[in-house]
């Protein structure tokens, strides 16, 4: 009863109740760490740990989970595959931690399911695209101080971001000075971006007048390599003799004399 539980000191409610679930539902052997807990929000299997002052990937997670919330902890990085145990993710949310670095396979086994990510209020100024390719999510990566670079417009070719959270894509104090403070969407299209914007698509045309005079400039060196070679051989060669006209014996004209 509510006022049993209450004679256990130190120990909310909702966490109490949530172990009891967690145990009923077959989370099996292993507790949830003290202050987590499961719980059944919508019909779908939900594991909180928000405030619980996690500095890694909490292990008791129940393999069904569908909605898992990490948030406000001090996480500072995400390993490989810290969560490829839970086939059944579809939201998860890492915000407000001091997340510095993302693995390249932190979300790895999650392509199929994972549809939102929350990575706001971190100390992220760069994530990489491999991370997201397999994922087709909404991603939130509003409030951390990005370098505001080509990794980053790569990364959003992949993901769409949550609704309302674009202009809080912020270039940090790691970016070059002209954009500290300055949204990122609103440089994409004038910044040199990965070859993209006005900057960008001259860097773009100066590249592509530099491969040709490349090429040209092979086409000459391979031709005046041909031609000293042809020229070093015909030097090599014997000289040719002119041809040389056959001569009368002397017998032979007096023979012709006579007759």
């Amino acid at each position: 009863t509510k006022q049993g539980l209450g004679f256990l000191p130190g120990y909310p409610l909702s966490s109490i109740s949530g172990s009891i679930f967690y145990f009923l539902w077959g989370g099996g052997a292993q507790a949830p760490p003290r202050g987590c807990y499961v719980a059944e929000e919508a019909g779908e299997r939900t594991f909180r740990c928000s405030q619980a002052g996690l500095v890694a990937v909490p292990l008791g997670i129940p393999n069904d989970t569908r909605k898992l919330y990490l948030d406000a902890n001090r996480l500072a990085s995400v390993p490989a595959g810290a969560f490829q145990h839970l086939p059944a993710l579809a939201e998860l949310d890492l915000s407000h931690n001091v997340l510095v670095r993302l693995s390249d396979a932190a979300f790895q086994g999650l392509g199929n399911t994972l549809r939102y990510l929350d990575l706001s209020a971190n100390q992220l100024t760069s994530v990489p695209a491999e991370a997201f390719r397999e994922l087709q999510i909404q991603v939130n990566l509003s409030a951390n101080p990005w370098r505001c670079d080509c990794a980053l417009q790569e990364v959003l070719r992949w993901v769409r971001l949550a609704p309302g959270t674009g202009a809080g894509i912020v270039c940090g104090p790691s970016a070059r000075p002209e954009l500290v403070g300055r949204e990122f969407l609103s440089l994409i299209e004038e910044a040199e971006m990965c070859g993209s914007g006005r900057g960008g698509a001259q860097r773009g045309t100066d590249a592509a007048l530099l491969v040709t005079m490349g090429g040209w400039l092979a086409l000459v060196v391979a031709y005046l390599v041909h031609y000293v070679r042809r020229n070093q051989e015909e030097a090599r060669r014997p000289p040719k003799l002119p041809p040389t006209l056959p001569t009368r014996s002397e017998d032979s004209s007096m023979l012709s004399t006579v007759i």
